[in-house]
């Protein structure tokens, strides 16, 4: 959507100027002749900017009615970002417009290029911030309609938080490890919630996702013309999170071309704009998650060491859901009255049988396949008691390596026989169907056709 920016000054001439050289730049503008004409706009609808003069009719000189629509403005809308603009700038006027919450400050007669560059870092700044809010919001109002709690009754987690409450006022790094679907998100989330920083911002980056080609660009921004794309100015995920927590998850993904540049922000907290060469600086704190072996990267070559130590000040080990048995079934209860209100399936509970099975099993995907394993159960489910069969519990699949090796570990066991014990329970649980036993377990049939040979199991077994 076309932004709309809030133009205030009492020179017509002026106010036609900035139209026409924002209309340009895709910017949609509303112009105002005085402060009383732009908080009147500004009461009729929403701007995602304000650019306005500080000096008008009763006095051209000190700048006291700029500053007071801007506060006018800001008790409007607290969020909206506000550049103020003089030709009798001084930096006592410029530090009150900033003091009372004006983002940058412009003076006459400008310089057209970086007068567009103002207007657009305070529009990318100013939505960053509105969906920061609304998902915020968004989250509050989920969090408060489905009674979520952070579940960490098991001795592991209770550890954990401890070391958490005691980490998280601090500005410190923290690197989280933990295997996948343990919750090393959430776990992130809630340093930034109980540290001082939790109005600012939360951004978080996987930075597998991220193409090494714009590794830069996305996290420490670009300016216009950069490269052949940069049709505009654009700020990065450090600058969006300044002041606030950023989290860098899948963080041993970082190619090792960019670590060194990472490690210069973590060290000076400044950083440059691909294409620009006016060094900002940035207040963030890092969170860090992975499921790696970073001190192996590290050995292996494929991770820096100083960007390692910069990054773990502070290490938090989250544990596998099946070292958090007194947690597995407060958290299947937990999930089932959010997703019972969620399908509408009043009075879903758990039989003791489901119980049992959800205590028993190894969760190899951890709290986020016990969540969508209570979810699945919760829409599928005929009655309103869950059995065992309604969870549908997969044994670990055959063909992987990693799970067969698991049982057989765990009940010394070899591998094959592990294997062939998964087979012959997936038989038992589809009643020797084998369409259903080979998606029980994952495979094809013909290759669960040559287990059943492998191991002279009859398929009528």
């Amino acid at each position: 959507m076309t932004p709309n920016l809030l133009i205030a000054d009492d020179q017509r001439d002026i106010r036609e100027a900035l139209r026409l050289l924002l209309k340009a730049e895709g910017i949609g503008c509303v112009a105002a002749d005085g402060p009383a004409a732009a908080i009147e706009a500004a009461r009729k609808q929403r701007f995602d900017a304000a650019l306005i003069d500080l000096n008008y009719t009763r006095d051209t000189t000190s700048g006291a009615e700029g500053l007071d629509l801007l506060r006018e403005l800001k008790k409007l809308d607290a969020e909206l970002p506000v550049i103020a603009m003089t030709a009798w700038g001084t930096i006592d006027v410029a530090v009150e417009a900033m003091r009372l919450g004006a983002g940058d400050f412009i003076e006459k007669p400008w310089d057209n290029q970086r007068l567009v560059n103002v207007v657009r870092n305070q529009l990318a700044l100013g939505k960053a911030r509105r969906n920061e809010r609304r998902l915020a919001a968004e989250n509050a109002l989920l969090r408060a309609g489905e009674d979520e709690e952070f579940v960490a009754a098991s001795p592991p987690m209770r550890a954990l938080l401890a070391t958490l409450a005691r980490v998280a006022p601090s500005d410190a790094n923290v690197l989280i490890l933990g295997e996948n679907g343990t919750g090393k998100g959430v776990i992130a989330r809630r340093l930034h919630e109980t540290s001082r920083r939790a109005a600012a911002s939360f951004v978080k980056v996987n930075m597998g996702g991220i193409p090494e080609s714009v590794f830069e660009a996305e996290m420490f921004g670009h300016v216009r013309g950069a490269f052949t794309d940069a049709k505009s100015d654009r700020i990065g995920r450090f600058e969006l999170a300044d002041g606030g927590t950023l989290f860098l998850d899948e963080i041993a993904n970082i190619p090792p071309a960019q670590q060194p540049k990472l490690l210069r922000v973590l060290e000076d907290g400044e950083l440059e704009r691909v294409g620009s060469s006016r060094t900002l600086k940035v207040d963030v704190r890092l969170v860090s998650a992975t499921n790696a072996d970073l001190a192996a990267d590290v050995a292996r070559g494929a991770f820096r060491k100083d960007l390692m130590f910069r990054l773990n000040t502070v290490e938090l080990h989250l544990p596998p859901l099946r070292e958090r048995g007194e947690d597995i079934a407060l958290l299947a209860q937990s999930f089932l009255q959010r997703f019972a209100a969620r399908y509408q399936r009043d009075g879903l509970r758990f039989a003791p049988s489901a119980l049992r099975a959800l205590q028993n099993y190894a969760w190899p995907g951890n709290v986020r396949e016990l969540s969508h394993i209570v979810e699945r159960a919760a829409l599928m489910a005929d009655a309103t008691q869950l059995d065992e069969d309604a969870l549908n519990l997969k044994p670990p699949a055959p063909h992987d390596i990693s799970g067969a090796a698991a049982l057989a570990a765990s009940e010394s066991l070899t591998v094959e026989q592990a294997e062939e014990r998964m087979v012959r329970q997936a038989l038992e649980r589809t009643g020797g169907n084998i369409q259903r036993a080979a998606a029980l377990l994952g495979l094809s049939r013909p290759s669960l056709y040559r287990r059943l040979q492998k191991y002279g199991i009859e398929p009528d077994a």
